[in-house]
């Protein structure tokens, strides 16, 4: 079992920036790889980024490549997502999510994620 707690979302201006958290606990937390989706109301959750379990690889959304980075403390156990140059249209609830697939492409996908945190808020005003 993954427990997973999201932080540091909020509402910025647009061209701002904001760093998320996700800290895992439990038994394969080092061991599992970590993504990023967001749910804008009413629309379906969408992939955002990943990191495979020992951080060497990454992967992107094409909407937010150049924009966001997404990156891991395994010493710490937490994943982060650095955001910047934030749009209105970045706009949603952001998860984190947590795979024992260490990596490749499938983490793309949200089906591949057995762990989910409970979410946070990320408003960008124009």
């Amino acid at each position: 079992q993954v427990q997973l707690v999201e932080s540091g979302g909020g509402l910025v201006q647009a061209g701002g920036s904001l760093r998320l958290s996700c800290a895992a606990s439990g038994r394969t937390a080092s061991n599992s790889a970590m993504g990023w989706f967001r749910q804008a109301p009413g629309k379906e959750r969408e992939f955002v980024a990943a990191i495979s379990w020992s951080g060497g690889l990454t992967y992107y959304a094409d909407s937010v490549k150049g924009r966001f980075t997404i990156s891991r403390d395994n010493a710490k156990n937490t994943a982060y997502l650095q955001m910047n140059s934030l749009k209105p249209e970045d706009t949603a609830a952001y998860y984190c999510a947590a795979t024992l697939l260490r990596s490749g492409s499938p983490l793309m996908r949200a089906i591949t994620y057995n762990y989910w945190g409970q979410g946070t808020q990320v408003t960008v005003s124009s």
